[in-house]
C-alpha cells in the first residue's frame, strides 16, 4: 500500500477524539474544561505560592514547584487542542503539529517519572539521615537532578518526535484518540516498526520500571525509619508528607504502566484513551490539591498570601473610599460657596 501524500510535512491525521455532540458527552466535554481550569489554576497557585513565601524555598519545595510546572505543560499540551477540534469542528493535525505534540508530551511524561524518583531520594534522605540532609540536598544538588530530569526526559521526546518523521504512514489517517499518542501512530506505519518498538520498550523499562524500583526501595526504608520514631508527632508529620507523595506515584505509574508496558496486540484504544484522561488531566489536577491539602505549611502559605491579598484590596478600598469621599465633599462645598456667592450678588 503506498504511503499517503508521499509522507510529506504537509501531511495531516485525523484526531478522532473522545466526544461526539450528545447531551451526554456535551457534559463531559464541559467537564474535562472545568477539570482542566481548575489544574491550571491549582498549579499556577502553586507555582506562584512556592515563589512568593521565603519560607518554601526549601529543596522538597523546590521540586514540587518543578512538578507542578510539569503537570501545567502536560495538560496544556493535550486539552487545548482537544477543545479546540470538537467546538471547531476541524480535527486535522499535520505531521509536524503530531510530532510536536508528541515531542511536548513524551518529555513531559519523562520528567515527571524522573522528578518523581527524585522527590523519594529527597524524603529518603529527609527521615533516615536528617543531619546529613543540607549537604547531601543542597539546593544546589537539587538544581542538578532537577536540570537532569529535564534533559532526560527531552531526549526521549527527541527520540518519539525524530521517528514520527522517520516512518512512512499508508492506509487510513484516522487516530483513535484526542491527541497524538505514539503507540497509536505506530499502527499507520507502513514500516516495519519491530525494532523501533523495542527501543521504545527499553526506553519504558529506563523511564517507568527502574524508577518505580527506586521509589519503592526509598519508601520502604523511609517507611521502617518512621516506624521506629519515638516521637509522635514527627512521626505524624513522616508519615503525612510521604503518603502525598505515594498517592501522587501510585496514580501516575499505575496509569503510566498500564498503557506503555502492554504489547501491542492487547491494546484497546477505548482502554487508552480512558487512561491517558486520567494521568494527563485528572492527575495535574489532583496533584496541586494532595499537596496542600495534606501539608500544613503549604496551607499557611496559602492562608498567608490570602490574608495579605485581603488586608491590600481592605486598604485599597479604604483609601478609595476616603479620596472619593473628600473629594465628593469638596465638590459639594464647592458647588454650595458657588450658589451662596450667586444668591448674595443677586437682587
Amino acid at each position: 500500500m503506498m504511503a499517503w501524500e508521499n509522507q510529506t510535512f504537509d501531511s495531516e491525521f485525523i484526531l478522532l477524539g473522545i466526544f461526539d455532540h450528545s447531551p451526554t458527552h456535551i457534559f463531559l466535554f464541559s467537564l474535562i474544561l472545568g477539570i482542566f481550569t481548575v489544574a491550571l489554576m491549582g498549579n499556577t497557585t502553586m507555582i506562584f505560592l512556592i515563589y512568593l513565601d521565603t519560607q518554601l524555598h526549601t529543596p522538597m519545595y523546590f521540586l514540587l514547584s518543578q512538578l507542578s510546572l510539569m503537570d501545567l505543560m502536560l495538560i496544556c499540551t493535550t486539552v487545548p487542542k482537544m477543545a479546540f477540534n470538537y467546538l471547531s469542528g476541524r480535527t486535522a493535525i499535520s505531521v509536524t503539529g503530531c510530532a510536536t505534540q508528541i515531542f511536548f508530551y513524551a518529555s513531559l511524561l519523562s520528567c515527571e517519572c524522573y522528578l518523581l524518583t527524585v522527590m523519594a531520594y529527597d524524603r529518603y534522605v529527609a527521615v533516615c539521615h536528617p543531619l546529613r540532609y543540607p549537604s547531601l540536598m543542597s539546593l544546589r544538588i537539587c538544581g542538578l537532578m532537577v536540570a537532569f530530569s529535564w534533559i532526560l526526559g527531552s531526549s526521549d521526546g527527541v527520540i518519539d518526535a525524530a521517528a514520527t518523521f522517520s516512518f512512512s504512514y499508508c492506509g487510513s489517517r484516522e487516530i483513535a484518540h484526542f491527541f497524538c499518542n505514539f503507540p497509536s501512530l505506530l499502527s499507520h506505519a507502513c514500516n516495519d516498526t519491530s525494532t523501533f518498538e523495542m527501543v521504545l520498550f527499553i526506553c519504558c523499562i529506563v523511564m517507568i520500571v527502574i524508577p518505580v524500583v527506586i521509589i519503592i526501595v526509598s519508601y520502604t526504608r523511609v517507611l521502617l525509619a518512621v516506624i521506629r520514631m519515638g516521637s509522635g508527632e514527627g512521626r505524624h508529620k513522616a508519615f503525612t508528607t510521604c503518603s502525598s507523595h505515594l498517592m501522587v506515584v501510585g496514580m501516575y505509574y499505575g496509569t503510566a504502566l498500564f498503557v506503555y508496558i502492554r504489547p501491542t496486540s492487547d491494546r484497546s484504544p477505548t482502554q487508552d484513551k480512558m487512561a491517558s484522561i486520567f494521568y494527563t488531566i485528572l492527575t495535574p489536577m489532583l496533584n496541586p490539591f494532595i499537596y496542600s491539602l495534606r501539608n500544613k505549611e503549604a496551607t499557611r502559605a496559602f492562608m498567608k498570601v490570602c490574608l495579605e491579598s485581603k488586608f491590600c484590596n481592605c486598604l485599597y478600598s479604604l483609601f478609595s473610599a476616603k479620596y472619593f469621599s473628600s473629594k465628593k465633599s469638596g465638590n459639594e462645598n464647592s458647588m454650595e460657596h458657588s450658589f451662596t456667592l450667586t444668591h448674595m450678588g443677586s437682587p
